[in-house]
């Protein structure tokens, strides 16, 4: 199955699924319970809404941290209401989410039986955690089998549809590569590594992608610094080339060009970059640290 048709899928099911604490808002005994619902069906609406939207970078923390905290309030606020919610919690801790998260959802879950015992016989709240324990540890077991495919979507996501921006760990794999290319075929190529505010990093990245050549690959290296590695016939064209090349991308805080014969490593270049003076102003910085 094509992935367009799985988000469309995924899209439906949350517009779906909003529509429940939407149709249960109005109904609502008091004002708290209608508020925690419409929010919760506003969290899926926006959701679906941006289920596409993730081309660009991970989701945030705190919009992962939101259904969590509406689940623990309607369980708080209502649970005579909201009993079967409960279960939700093992869906919850299979989301996308870094381990501190994952902590704080089994701990959640814990307080919200807790809460909703309480009210229960002592043989069926002990019946109901046990199936909870359960369900939790199967969702947690099935999120971290997901977490190493996790890992390689996230890597690709700085990969933006229409332009050739590769992420940093494909830059580490393309220099050693390149540099056997530079020797072979006895051309100059160089590495180019550009620093730019974090609000025109995107506008910056789709300008570098468009004025360098298609065989040439651009990267990501982090929210404000570009990469890209240059092909020229010449050190002396490859000047030239890199002059005009900044023309047109604009004013950017720091610039740095070494040929690849002399970079040692990435990590090392990007330190230089870092501490080169000048750090407002374009910087050439050709020789080898």
């Amino acid at each position: 199955m094509q992935s367009k048709y799985k988000v469309g899928l995924l899209r439906l099911n949350l517009l779906l699924a909003a529509l429940l604490p939407a149709l249960m808002a109005p109904a609502s005994g008091n004002l708290t319970e209608a508020l925690l619902l419409w929010m919760a069906a506003g969290w899926l609406a926006v959701s679906a809404a941006l289920v596409e939207f993730s081309h660009r970078r991970p989701a945030l923390v705190p919009w992962q941290l939101l259904p969590s905290l509406l689940l623990t309030a309607l369980l708080f606020t209502a649970p005579e209401r909201f009993p079967l919610w409960l279960w939700a919690w093992a869906a919850l801790v299979m989301l996308p989410q870094p381990g501190w998260m994952s902590g704080l959802n089994l701990l959640l879950a814990a307080l919200s039986w807790y809460w909703l015992a309480r009210a229960m016989p002592p043989e069926q709240a002990a019946f109901a955690g046990t199936v909870l324990a359960a369900l939790l540890l199967l969702g947690f077991s099935r999120s971290r089998d997901l977490a190493p495919l996790r890992g390689v979507a996230r890597r690709r996501a700085h990969l933006v549809p229409g332009l050739r921006l590769w992420p940093r760990a494909q830059l580490s794999r393309d220099l050693s590569r390149e540099r056997s290319r530079v020797h072979r075929d006895g051309v100059h190529g160089e590495l180019l590594l550009l620093r730019t505010g974090r609000h025109r990093f995107w506008p910056q990245a789709q300008r570098l992608c468009t004025f360098t050549r298609s065989f040439e690959h651009c990267y990501r290296l982090d929210g404000r610094t570009l990469a890209a590695l240059l092909l020229s016939p010449d050190a002396e064209q490859a000047e030239g080339r890199r002059t005009e090349l900044l023309a047109q991308m604009g004013p950017v805080r720091r610039l740095r060009t070494t040929p690849l014969d002399q970079v040692v490593s990435l990590a090392e270049e990007c330190r230089a970059l870092e501490h080169q003076p000048g750090a407002a102003s374009v910087q050439q910085g050709v020789e080898h640290v």
